[in-house]
Formats: structure tokens, sequence, C-alpha cells
């Protein structure tokens, strides 16, 4: 499947600014970049480094004074069948690559260590694939997506306790939850086809027979479709983009759409 994507960041600052983008789609193995142009009015040097865990390209500029417009545009084919997530096994822990270790463990949103004993009591006989399935639907069935209802301070326990949040509130939960029973979880930037409305979305990738699997607590959009940009211990290492300083967000909109 071919989707075309169009990301447009419109933000004033109201002094030289330095700024880390993650809008661009990954090239990863089920997800290959046809074409791709990225524009920042306003900016100094463009300078590109690798996102986390090699995943995706983050850019960091300097903005001037005034408005500063990124205009994103890719073509991307994505090669990714649905996987029934309840079939797969946990990995023993000694066999987890280096590199993904550190998402077992807490973050600084995803307070894994503080659900063990409610995923132990609430999932006592499930293990694996199915535990992951079980956890991805009680997010799903349990919390309420209210556009507003957080910010950027709202943590998994946060969310678990106000029963709703939006869909990094949903995959931060999803996350510790995961977490805590010693899997694997990380969070994911994406673009989404058919998401309404349409906007970057946060979802989740855990690690079971020994490979990430996508994982959408939300269900407002089909994983097989999603494209990935950039993945991270929590929301904090996948924003789009990240000010150092003051900045003041005039429009943006984001587009996905089939084109074969």
């Amino acid at each position: 499947m071919r989707v075309a994507i169009e990301a447009i960041l419109d933000y004033d600052f109201a002094e030289p600014t330095d700024v880390l983008l993650a809008v661009e789609a990954a090239a990863v193995p089920d997800q290959g970049i046809v074409e791709q142009s990225h524009i920042i009015n306003n900016a100094g040097p463009l300078t590109n480094r690798v996102g986390g865990s090699g995943v995706g390209r983050r850019t960091w500029t300097r903005t001037g004074v005034g408005r500063m417009l990124s205009t994103y545009r890719t073509t991307v084919d994505v090669e990714r069948s649905r996987v029934d997530i309840a079939t797969l096994a946990k990995s023993p822990l000694a066999s987890l690559p280096e590199e993904v270790l550190p998402f077992i463990w807490p973050s600084r949103y995803c307070e894994a260590d503080r659900f063990g004993s409610f995923v132990c009591s609430h999932f006592p006989d499930l293990q694996g694939g199915v535990l992951v399935q079980a956890l991805v639907n009680w997010v799903n069935e349990n919390l309420t997506y209210v556009p507003g209802s957080s910010d950027v301070t709202t943590t998994a326990a946060d969310t678990f306790v106000a029963q709703q949040g939006v869909c990094r509130d949903f995959a931060h939960l999803t996350a510790a939850l995961i977490r805590s029973r010693d899997i694997p979880a990380r969070l994911v930037s994406v673009y989404a086809l058919g998401l309404d409305p349409p906007d970057f979305h946060a979802v989740v990738e855990v690690w079971l027979d020994g490979a990430w699997h996508l994982v959408d607590a939300t269900g407002l959009a089909p994983v097989e479709t999603m494209v990935r940009i950039a993945v991270g211990r929590d929301a904090t290492d996948i924003a789009f983009m990240t000010a150092f300083g003051n900045a003041q967000m005039n429009a943006q909109s984001i587009t996905v759409t089939r084109v074969d």
C-alpha cells in the first residue's frame, strides 16, 4: 500500500531558538520511502541525526525571529500484515538485545513499577502475547478518549486514575502496564491513515518473539497502515518538535492519503 503524507508546522518565535524536529517517515523494513522533501523557512542550516534506537531521522535547526514554516512531504510504501499479538511468545529476558533493554524499565511518563500488583491481580494466568492483547483491550475499554483532558505533565499513573486522555496517554498507560511484566514496550510516533481528525499519533510497539510489533489501544486507525516516525521510552523521546525556547503555534496540519 502506498500513502502520501504532508505535515505542515507553522510557528512564531520571539527570539532565535534551537529546534529539534522529528517529522520524517522512518526508512525501516516494512515501510519504504519512495520520495520525500523537507523545507523549513526562516531557519538556519539543518543538521540531521539518526533517531533513537536507529529508527528514523531527527533534524536540528535554529530559527530566526518571527515565523518558522516547516513543510514535509513524502510518499511511502507500507508492506505490513496484521499480526495476531495473542499468538506470540514472550522473549526470555536473557535473549533481549542490548538496545531493547531500556524498554523494560520505568521512565518519566511510564511508571511501570507502579502497576505490577494491578496486572498480576487482574491477569494472573496470562503470559506473553495473550497478556499483551488483554492489556491493550483493557486500556481500550476502560479509558475514554477526551481531547484536551491531559497536558505535557500527565503520566501513565495520572491517566490510570483519570480514566481518560488522548493518544499519548493511552500509549503511556499501555506501555507501563506491559513493562510491569518485564515485556519490552516503547512509544512510537506515527502517521496514521484514517485518523480523524488527522494529527501526529502515538502508539506502542511491543517486543515479542524476538521482534517489535505495533499495537494501538485507541483503536482509531489500523496498525498495518501506520507509518513510523520515531521511537523512544515515552513522549519525551518522540515529540515531533522540541523548541528550546518559547514557540507560539499559528497552525498545524497533517494529511495522510492512500494513493494506490
